[in-house]
């Protein structure tokens, strides 16, 4: 509370220009949240994320802002706002989360910077394949391709990751393969950008592709034993990640990932020790897309009627309990 207020105070003792040291606390505070958001509850940073977009949006609108000061300021300011877009999806409210993406994108552009413009394209992608409409998760994974150009960052990456996962709810098989080939070519020839440099969410690490890629697989459904393979080497990747690569979200796909390619080879009991971790996660870290993804569990488990026991019959029971409490209930 001390440095948010520090930061205000900052911000309105350099009057209505702004100074370096106003520009520089922004970037410092944003980098500390792209770093942080992928690792701790959504909860803990809520309230910073919106005091600086706050502080970004009017010194912008009534600031009195040097060309190349603006730039930098639509640069953060698009950064947060698109950290809020993801809030937004986590607590399942993909309309809000839209919104924010659209307002992260214009920021983008009056900041002119391609590879930011490619980035929430990424996120509106990703939105869209949690929201159920795996078409349009593909149609912006390909507009952030148009809007990438030059970008040599890992959001290259990113978005042939994301062509993939939405591919492979689609069915489309052949385009799901090209899509991976064409993220494990890019990754061979990434060279990181200035996004990449804040870390945290604004960086696609490689654990983090390997559970993209293994995702596709078990939702294309066409290999169950490559799909179990690829979850397998994504859970070891972020069990030993570094903590610049670790992310408990991205680590709870993984696992829920591995459980239902063990359930579409019929592996009951491996299922249950899959998705342990994942419902071991406190109300603050059950976002919507670990939520969802718990309920593809449920959804693919067999069903003996309403009398049923037994090791699925359980696990049922404990995922309809961890849903029934996601981190939106602690948000007001």
């Amino acid at each position: 509370m001390a440095a948010r207020r520090a930061l205000r105070f900052t911000a309105m003792a350099e009057g209505s220009s702004i100074g370096p040291e106003t520009l520089g606390q922004i970037h410092d505070e944003v980098r500390r949240l792209t770093v942080a958001y992928p690792k701790l509850a959504l909860p803990t940073l809520l309230g910073d994320l919106v005091e600086v977009q706050d502080l970004t949006f009017r010194l912008l609108e009534h600031g009195r802002v040097k060309p190349l000061q603006a730039r930098e300021l639509y640069l953060l300011a698009g950064i947060t706002s698109g950290m809020l877009a993801k809030a937004s999806h986590d607590l399942g409210n993909p309309s809000a989360a839209m919104m924010q993406a659209r307002t992260a994108f214009v920021c983008a552009d009056n900041a002119d910077h391609h590879a930011m413009r490619a980035w929430v394209r990424s996120l509106q992608s990703l939105i869209s394949y949690w929201a159920g409409r795996p078409a349009e998760a593909a149609d912006y994974a390909d507009l952030g391709q148009a809007a990438a150009g030059s970008v040599r960052g890992t959001t290259s990456v990113w978005l042939a990751c994301l062509s993939a996962r939405a591919h492979a709810l689609l069915g489309d098989g052949e385009a799901t393969r090209a899509a991976i080939q064409r993220a494990e070519d890019t990754r061979a020839a990434v060279q990181p950008d200035d996004l990449d440099g804040f870390g945290g969410i604004m960086t696609f690490p490689e654990p983090r592709q390997l559970y993209y890629v293994a995702e596709a697989t078990v939702h294309l459904g066409e290999d169950a034993a490559l799909g179990e393979s690829q979850s397998e080497a994504a859970v070891a990747a972020y069990r030993t990640a570094s903590e610049e690569e670790w992310a408990f979200g991205d680590e709870a796909g993984a696992q829920t990932d591995l459980a239902l390619a063990r359930l579409a080879r019929g592996e009951i009991e491996g299922v249950a020790e899959a998705v342990r971790p994942v419902l071991d996660l406190p109300v603050e870290q059950r976002n919507f897309g670990i939520t969802s993804s718990a309920q593809r569990v449920h959804a693919a488990l067999p069903s003996g009627g309403r009398r049923a026991t037994g090791v699925a019959a359980d696990l049922r029971e404990e995922i309809e309990a961890f849903t029934a409490s996601p981190t939106s209930v602690l948000i007001r």
